[in-house]
């Protein structure tokens, strides 16, 4: 009996090493695949990661740095004042609360408009229309011209453009010194704004509104609903991923408007359309008072992150709701 137990012992012996070598080049399979994954995933994200770090991060956190300090943005002296900027700008700068205004102002009114005239225009180009197509490119066009050219071909428009059809048709409207009086100028600003952006946001509806079932509709019609029913009760529930992406787009756009805002009025007149953006270069660029621009930059990235991130929130709550 001893010799056949010590027979059944050196079998099991060479079964368990051989247990063990499989385990162990199980372990170096997986250990190699993360290797692998993290390598495809070092070669495919690193050089993204690196320029955004160079580009983004590292400006952003020297900027938050120079919030604190009274750097002229031109010579080496640099000196940490604390929390002296913010203590200026809220209790003596006027003309940055007179911006803050201006801009808050100028964003509720762009954003109603730009998606009201944008969804407007998606529900007119997915109509059975033979020059939708064309349409859709007349409309976005727009979009593509850049902000300071943009503003300089309105500037033309408003001051010569709208001056001669005044004079030959005697319209009231277009007789308005546009960009030469405080309320005209501002809504000069909201035109143009609305003109470049609505057809980016229409192309963002029209993509909603084709995926839309269509038998949705036509149960809705049979039933008796009419265009605004349907509208109220049908389409807007199913495009409300793209009111979230558009408000959250217009939202940003609105307040960090700048090119239109320089090349259109430069602030004018009398620094009464001066947005934000507008404000915080020229403090920083123009009166070379870098540490106060960045404290208001810092202001400004706090107020905008807060208040797009409550509104993608909300607007998600409403999604799930409807």
């Amino acid at each position: 009996m001893n010799n056949q137990s010590k027979l059944e012992n050196m079998e099991l012996v060479p079964l368990n090493n051989q247990k063990k070598v499989k385990s162990q080049e199980a372990v170096n399979t997986n250990s190699q695949r993360k290797l692998k994954k993290a390598g495809l995933f070092a070669l495919f994200v690193g050089p993204a990661f690196l320029a955004f770090t160079i580009i983004v991060l590292i400006p952003f956190f020297t900027g938050v740095y120079y919030a604190f300090t009274d750097w002229n943005g031109v010579t080496g002296n640099i000196h940490w004042v604390g929390f002296d900027n913010f203590k200026y700008l809220f209790t003596e700068d006027k003309q940055f609360q007179k911006s803050f205004w201006i801009t808050t102002k100028y964003t509720v009114v762009a954003i109603i408009l730009t998606n009201i005239v944008g969804f407007g225009l998606a529900l007119l180009v997915t109509q059975m229309l033979k020059t939708r197509n064309m349409l859709r490119t007349v409309f976005f066009l727009p979009n593509l011209i850049g902000g300071l050219l943009l503003g300089f071909v309105w500037q033309f428009i408003f001051v010569k453009g709208f001056a001669s059809v005044g004079q030959l048709t005697g319209i009231s409207l277009f007789e308005l010194p546009w960009l030469g009086d405080a309320k005209t100028a501002f809504w000069g600003i909201v035109i143009v704004s609305v003109w470049q952006g609505a057809g980016y946001i229409m192309l963002i509806y029209t993509a909603a509104l084709q995926n839309v079932p269509q038998e949705l509709i036509e149960a809705a019609k049979i039933d008796g609903a009419n265009r605004w029913q349907i509208l109220r009760h049908i389409t807007m529930p199913m495009v409300a991923p793209a009111v979230t992406v558009c408000l959250f787009l217009t939202i940003s756009w609105s307040f960090k408007i700048f090119d239109v805002n320089l090349s259109l009025t430069n602030g004018g007149p009398f620094k009464s359309t001066e947005m934000l953006a507008l404000n915080i270069y020229t403090e920083a660029f123009v009166n070379n008072r870098y540490g106060l621009g960045e404290a208001k930059a810092l202001i400004f990235f706090i107020v905008v992150a807060a208040i797009t991130t409550i509104q993608v929130m909300y607007t998600k709550k409403k999604e799930v709701e409807s």
